[in-house]
C-alpha cells in the first residue's frame, strides 16, 4: 500500500490539533517546544494539501473553520488511537489515556452524569472529557462522539445500547399553585389545570405524561398555557414559580420535594417511568478510555 503521510504530515496534524486545542500558533509552538512559524508553516501545508481553510486568524483571533472543526475532532481521534495502539503494543496500557466525548440529555446530564466526571478524572486523570449537554440526536460518525445517553434507543442497528436505569417519573407543582387552582385527585381533574408541555426537539411532538390506573399503563394527552422544547428543565422552573403541573423524573425534583418548593401530586396513578440507555458503535475499536468508562458508569447506575 502506498503511503499517504510522511513524517513532516503525520506532525503538521499533531501541531494543527495543539493549535486548535490551544487556541493559537504561539501557545501550539510553545508546547510543542517549536517556533510559532513553524506551527504557521505546518497548517498551510495541511490547507494546501486539502484545499480547504482550517483557521480563521486575525489580528486578535484564530478560530477553527467549520471544515477544520470536522478534520480537527477526526485528527484527535487518530490522534488517540495511535497513542492507544503504540501503549497496547509495547505492553504498557495501564490506564486510559486521551478524549473522551459524551452526549447526554439536559436532565441526565445534570443530576447524573456531570456529578459524576470528577470521580471517573480522578480515577483516570490521563482522560479528558468533552461533554455535549442537549437533547438532539448526535451523529457518532461524523461529529466524532464516543458515547451518547439518551431515553429513546434509534432505530441503528450499528449501535451497542447498555440500559442504564429506569427513571420514575412524577407530577409535581408548587405550594402556590395548589392553592390557588386545588390539587388533582384524579387523572379526570387534570382537564381543569394548567399541564406544562414538553416538545420532542428531534420531531416536535408534544410528549404524553404516562401514569398507571387500577394496574394498566395510561398515556394521556394533557393541555396547559405552556410549552417548552429543547430543555425539559425550564418545565421544572415554570413548575417551581406557579406556572402549573409538570411531569418530570423524580430524581430531577428531589431536592425540591425535600425542601418543600415543589409538591408530588397524583401519586395513586404513579409508578411509570421512562428508560435511559448508553449508547455507542458497534462497528468501532472500543478505546481503553471509552471502556473503562461505560464499566465505571454501568457500575454507578445500575
Amino acid at each position: 500500500m502506498p503511503r499517504r503521510f510522511d513524517d513532516m504530515a503525520l506532525g503538521s496534524i499533531e501541531l494543527f490539533c495543539l493549535a486548535a486545542e490551544l487556541g493559537g500558533f504561539t501557545a501550539a509552538a510553545a508546547t510543542a517546544g517549536v517556533t510559532p512559524a513553524a506551527v504557521s508553516r505546518s497548517v498551510a501545508r495541511l490547507e494546501e494539501r486539502m484545499g480547504v481553510r482550517l483557521f480563521v486568524r486575525t489580528t486578535r483571533h484564530m478560530r477553527l473553520t467549520d471544515a477544520g472543526r470536522v478534520y480537527y475532532e477526526q485528527c484527535r481521534q487518530a490522534l488517540d488511537q495511535l497513542v492507544e495502539a503504540e501503549r497496547v503494543a509495547a505492553g504498557e496500557q495501564l490506564h486510559p489515556v486521551g478524549t473522551l466525548r459524551i452526549s447526554a440529555p439536559t436532565t441526565y446530564a445534570h443530576y447524573r452524569l456531570l456529578p459524576l466526571l470528577p470521580e471517573f478524572r480522578e480515577l483516570h486523570p490521563e482522560v479528558r472529557v468533552e461533554i455535549h449537554v442537549g437533547n438532539r440526536n448526535v451523529d457518532f460518525s461524523e461529529e466524532g462522539f464516543d458515547l451518547a445517553i439518551r431515553v429513546r434507543s434509534p432505530g441503528d442497528s450499528g449501535l451497542i445500547v447498555r440500559h442504564l436505569e429506569d427513571a420514575a417519573l412524577v407530577v409535581v407543582g408548587s405550594p402556590t399553585y395548589l392553592a390557588r387552582r386545588g390539587t388533582p385527585n384524579s387523572l379526570d381533574d387534570l382537564r381543569e389545570h394548567d399541564c406544562i408541555q414538553f416538545d420532542l426537539p428531534s420531531s416536535g411532538r408534544r410528549i404524553t405524561w404516562l401514569f398507571k390506573d387500577q394496574g394498566n399503563d395510561i398515556e394521556l394527552r394533557t393541555e396547559g398555557g405552556y410549552s417548552l422544547s429543547e430543555d425539559v428543565l425550564g418545565g421544572v422552573t415554570l413548575a417551581r414559580h406557579g406556572a402549573g403541573l409538570f411531569q418530570t423524573y423524580r430524581f430531577v425534583v428531589e431536592g425540591d420535594l425535600r425542601a418543600g418548593r415543589l409538591v408530588e401530586v397524583l401519586q395513586q396513578a404513579s409508578g411509570r417511568s421512562r428508560p435511559f440507555n448508553l449508547l455507542y458503535p458497534s462497528s468501532r475499536h472500543v478505546p481503553f478510555r471509552v471502556r473503562s468508562f461505560i464499566d465505571f458508569l454501568v457500575n454507578k447506575m445500575t
